[in-house]
């Protein structure tokens, strides 16, 4: 593998070099019981750092002359495959210990490719080792935050190179990790477009997205599972109207949304404006749905924030400290770099964003996107025996079920 040979060498060079603030970490302070309810949305459809949104210690700010060395040791590498290497260590600071997990893969290797992977509904969750096993993958990654406390549906996009486009956002969450159409890595911000023909003032501002923003228009097809009723609504039952579009024609229009029932055709919601837009559509009318991405693409997954931009840092938060995990690439080589960071643990503290960001560029990475930690941080490599297995320590003590995964896979070249 390009540069894998001595990787161990550079590791320790790495994380010397970007030694990070010492002192002892303080406890954050606990949500307000006061919260609204606004307060409570938002943070559910735009977690900060994971998507559980649990607030995790604060490690103190600390000024340049107060930082202390960084030491590694426990370095452990292994290759998973032609093109797929693992490499776990440990890493020690005056802020405390952390342990570290990195999948480096060279997708020009023959046999090698990475996709998006998931269960066969959007809003179905699983285990990363049963998402990946669908995909007969040999290692990944948990991927795009996700809708924890309801729907289960990832709340940015997703590109599958078998099932096409299955979610995406118009805004929000565009931060994405893609293959494009020439088979390159890529990471870079991606959207929704879409459109409704013999319609083009009406505005669609999502895919199979746990919500629908308010005063847009949200798509549904048989993809996303069946119906949840006004929970893609946030609750609102005034202001919303559910068109169906079947066979290029409107079937039906309603201001009820149905909960449990089986998507026949495409369903269009919309609230506040959104809803009011709807009304143009009349039932017999001719009517279709067009959805593409912004670019054409082979895969794609999001996550929340840009990491690393042009080899420099892109993030300011050096406060919260969680379980991380991160996708980037390193335009030297070529290579992308799946890292995992266990957290709130006691070998392990966790990570700011700062932190993580600054350790993707030392391992090479010149841009770098943030996926779902917490709890929801797991790393799955095949092990020597052949067997798929969790290789890091998820916080919560066992995998957390997740909305989607980032899948290496490997087939022996003819």
């Amino acid at each position: 593998m390009r540069g894998h040979t001595s990787l161990s060498a550079a590791l320790v060079a790495c994380v010397v070099a970007i030694a990070v603030p010492a002192l002892a970490v303080s406890p954050s302070p606990q949500p307000d019981g006061d919260l609204s309810a606004q307060q409570r949305l938002a943070d559910r459809h735009h977690p900060r750092h994971s998507s559980d949104n649990q607030p995790g210690p604060l490690a103190p700010r600390i000024p340049a002359f107060g930082r202390g060395t960084t030491t590694t040791s426990h370095v452990v590498e292994r290759d998973v495959a032609p093109g797929v290497a693992f490499t776990r260590w440990d890493q020690t600071d005056r802020r405390g210990a952390i342990r570290a997990y990195l999948l480096t893969i060279d997708p020009e290797e023959p046999g090698v490719r990475i996709d998006y992977a998931s269960m066969r509904r959007v809003r179905a969750t699983a285990p990363v080792t049963d998402i990946l096993a669908r995909d007969s993958a040999i290692a990944g990654v948990n991927a795009d935050f996700f809708d924890i406390g309801d729907t289960g549906a990832p709340l940015g996009l997703g590109q599958d190179r078998q099932r096409g486009l299955l979610h995406a956002r118009r805004s929000g969450h565009n931060a994405a990790f893609y293959v494009d159409r020439a088979g390159a890595p890529q990471i870079g911000p991606v959207r929704l477009e879409a459109r409704i023909s013999s319609h083009p003032g009406l505005v669609v501002t999502s895919l199979n997205s746990p919500f629908v923003a308010p005063n847009g228009i949200g798509i549904y097809d048989p993809r996303w599972g069946k119906t949840v009723g006004y929970r893609v609504t946030d609750g609102h039952r005034r202001g919303v109207r559910m068109v169906q579009i079947r066979n290029g024609r409107v079937r039906a229009t309603t201001t009820r949304l149905p909960q449990r029932t089986r998507i026949r055709g495409t369903l269009l919601i919309g609230r506040g404006n959104g809803a009011k837009a709807l009304r143009r559509l009349k039932v017999g009318a001719e009517a279709d749905v067009v959805h593409a991405l912004s670019e054409p693409l082979q895969m794609a997954i999001t996550g929340d924030v840009f990491l690393v931009r042009d080899g420099m840092v892109r993030v300011k938060d050096d406060r919260q400290l969680h379980p991380r995990t991160a996708v980037g690439i390193d335009d030297d080589t070529g290579d992308v770099l799946l890292l995992a960071i266990d957290g709130r643990q006691s070998f392990s503290r966790g990570y700011t964003l700062v932190e993580l960001a600054t350790l993707m560029v030392g391992l090479g990475a010149d841009r770098a996107v943030n996926l779902d930690g917490g709890g929801s941080t797991t790393m799955v490599a095949r092990r020597p025996s052949g067997r798929l297995a969790v290789v890091n320590r998820p916080s919560d003590g066992s995998q957390r079920p997740v909305a989607n995964a980032l899948a290496v896979s490997y087939t022996t070249p003819e």
